[in-house]
């Protein structure tokens, strides 16, 4: 009888790894979407208290994991891709025009919003009153925006979440280290270290981000349900086809008509960014994933640093240019009140210009408020919409982030620096994969886990 052959570990482990398939990023996403409606449902039909408590938990959380980060990972993201701008070649011309590209992108939407509201007359029928209305706790005016971007101190931007004057004194920051030179470059070393262990940390979270899918889903569901959606079909229905319109439309013809590259392509490299985006609810929180993939389709390392993080804090069609245009008509009928030429020319103003009072974060109160302070409409109008904010915040910000990935792919296609090799070979997953696109032979250590995009 011949002996026995043992089978080799690297046999057992191949053998393992082809009876449990690999499930990719996006698809456990839309697992988590599935079973959250699911289990939202269930609580709300069901009454089922404990049920509710619980997916309430699991979405806090995650969200409490995700903006636990912001504070300290906006300050040094920014530092550090305002002083990595001086390893890109034409920096101040490549900067400029990735401003000029989110005012532009910002300019169509804010249209495409006064557009679907002036045809559709989202606050008519309604059923809503002006007294149904209320004045919201926080509000915004050109002033609290202009001199609200100055921290009074170094410590309540970070301790009060206060993203704006965190990213001016990092870019203050960033600034006097170039300044500086050679003498900054020990602060430098650790604020780079400092970004990548927050990253880490970061990656860490998103990883759960099926988990908290089902936690938010969930809540969104037992908690607003149908009868709410009722009384702001129409203006919710606005929202979702304006925000579309410019994710499938305007993206997509940017990408092909300016950029020269295929709008497929995009979907296929930049879709787990803007999954986590539509869950979460906030551009900063998704900030690592939006690097890795603006990387991975092709956009040079030392300018998606720059631009990413500068994109995430300022670059918000959803919250701060569609959002707004049609929630100012929505408050416009509710309170009986005219809006002529000039009031829509104000309303793309204020959402090109004031878009960097949303910081990133979730929610749009603040851009809502200073459109309304702008026009003269009655903050009390913020109240109506405050109900039904979170379901129409997770489309919102899922537009938002492909514009911070569009813009820097469509820049860098413009200035002849987009790999367009790289563009067109990225599919997959950034968590499914080990090693980045645009990185060399990886070393053993590399081989082992994800690792995170570094700036």
């Amino acid at each position: 009888m011949s002996p026995e052959i043992p089978l080799s570990s690297s046999t057992n482990t191949s053998s393992s790894s082809r009876r449990i398939p690999k499930v990719p990023f996006w698809a456990q996403i839309l697992l988590g979407l599935v079973l959250g409606a699911l289990l939202g449902w269930a609580a709300k039909s069901g009454d089922i208290t404990w049920l509710q408590t619980t997916l309430d938990k699991i979405g806090g959380i995650f969200i409490q994991l995700l903006k636990l980060a912001v504070a300290p990972l906006v300050f040094f993201a920014i530092l550090v891709s305002i002083t990595n701008l001086r390893n890109v070649n034409n920096a101040a011309r490549l900067a400029t025009r990735t401003l000029i590209w989110f005012m532009v992108t910002s300019l169509i939407a804010v249209v495409i919003g006064l557009a679907i509201g002036l045809l559709t007359s989202p606050g008519s029928g309604t059923g809503l009153t002006a007294a149904d209305g209320a004045q919201p706790q926080h509000s915004g005016s050109w002033l609290d925006f202009l001199t609200g971007i100055i921290p009074k101190d170094v410590v309540t931007p970070f301790t009060e979440l206060q993203v704006m004057q965190i990213v001016f004194m990092a870019a203050v920051a960033g600034i006097a280290a170039l300044k500086l030179g050679d003498k900054a470059e020990p602060i430098l070393t650790l604020s780079r270290s400092v970004l990548e262990l927050l990253q880490k940390a970061l990656w860490w979270v998103i990883r759960l981000a099926p988990l908290g899918t089902v936690g938010l889903i969930g809540k969104a569901i037992y908690q607003y349900g149908w009868d709410l959606l009722g009384q702001y079909a129409t203006f919710t229905v606005d929202i979702y086809v304006g925000c579309a319109l410019v994710l499938f439309g305007v993206y997509p013809l940017l990408l092909g008509l300016v950029a020269k590259v295929n709008p497929v392509q995009f979907f296929r490299g930049a879709w787990p960014a803007i999954q986590l985006a539509f869950v979460s609810r906030s551009s900063v929180g998704t900030m690592p994933l939006t690097q890795k993939v603006t990387e991975r389709l092709g956009v040079p390392k030392e300018y998606a640093s720059f631009a990413v993080p500068f994109g995430s804090t300022t670059k918000m069609d959803g919250c701060a240019s569609i959002y707004p245009a049609i929630a100012a008509i929505f408050v416009a009928e509710i309170f009986h009140m005219h809006l002529g030429v000039g009031d829509y020319l104000l309303i793309a103003f204020v959402s090109v210009i004031g878009s960097a009072a949303t910081a990133g974060l979730t929610g749009a109160t603040v851009m809502l408020t200073l459109t309304l302070s702008t026009l003269g409409l009655p903050l009390a109008g913020v109240g109506l919409l405050l109900a039904i904010d979170p379901i129409l915040d997770m489309m919102r910000t899922a537009t938002n982030v492909a514009g911070q990935v569009v813009v820097p792919i469509v820049v860098s296609a413009r200035e002849k620096v987009l790999d367009r090799a790289v563009y067109d070979a990225a599919g997959s997953s950034p968590l499914d994969d080990e090693v980045p696109a645009q990185a060399p032979a990886p070393a053993p250590e590399q081989s082992k886990q994800p690792e995170p995009a570094t700036v």
